[in-house]
């Protein structure tokens, strides 16, 4: 998979929670805004550079079991709870809210996520993207993060600034928590994808989202995000889209 550069028509595609596709297992509630799965919807395989944004929420004690990966960047943002990752890189962390992870799969890694409490369930956003090269080595990395102070960077690979980096020179993930009534702007970028973890928001020229709506942006950057209630929001950046 590579990136492209065409002409692009400017659009704001609302994508509303309720019309999200849902995975529900006895220890898993799982929420796909692109296809995943057993959900396959040619026409939502992705929007710029990302795959993957799934919403899940873990029962305690029970999690995904040991399975592969291969030339993927993986993030992972916990909004209440606590996962356990392991890998057969020998890599082991517990993940909680305020702190960013991405696993690079590269040319394959084994991992778990586990649910670490026995009484709570672990709500989580898990959110991939595809690699600027297949087979780089797989990693792992995880570190704290202050979302307060406007936009901040989680993860990407076109600076130094962010949390974690990824293997994609075209993608950055940028976070904010608002209280109502604050502001954020969102970047400038061929694609966007805002998506809201938490709260409810008004997004300039586009109206209200509520949590777990999203907004695919292409050809259009700039509009200004206001809380209506405590909120979180997650917005990938991206100066590229998947190849044909």
């Amino acid at each position: 998979m590579g990136a492209r550069t065409r002409a692009l028509s400017q659009l704001v595609d609302i994508r509303r929670a309720g019309d999200r596709a849902v995975t529900t297992t006895p220890w898993l509630d799982s929420k796909h805004s692109f296809s995943f799965g057993d959900y396959y919807d040619p026409a939502n395989t992705h929007h710029g550079l990302l795959l993957v944004n799934n919403d899940d929420v873990v029962a305690p004690a029970t999690g995904f079991d040991t399975h592969p990966h291969r030339d993927m960047e993986i993030v992972t943002w916990v909004l209440s709870g606590s996962l356990a990752h392991r890998d057969s890189a020998g890599n082991f962390g517990v993940i909680h809210p305020g702190l960013a992870q991405r696993m690079s799969a590269g040319t394959g890694i084994m991992h778990s996520e586990k649910n670490e409490s026995a009484n709570e369930p672990v709500h989580f956003i898990q959110m991939w993207v595809v690699p600027d090269e297949a087979g780089v080595t797989p990693g792992y990395q995880q570190r704290e993060i202050d979302l307060t102070g406007g936009l901040v960077t989680i993860a990407s690979g076109r600076s130094d600034d962010a949390a974690v980096t990824i293997h994609n020179r075209h993608a950055a993930l940028h976070g904010a928590r608002l209280n109502p009534g604050e502001v954020v702007g969102l970047p400038q970028a061929p694609y966007l994808h805002l998506f809201v973890a938490r709260g409810g928001v008004t997004l300039e020229g586009a109206g209200e989202l509520a949590e777990g709506d999203a907004a695919r942006l292409t050809a259009t950057g700039g509009q200004r995000v206001t809380a209506a209630a405590p909120s979180e929001v997650l917005v990938w950046e991206m100066h590229a889209a998947l190849a044909a």
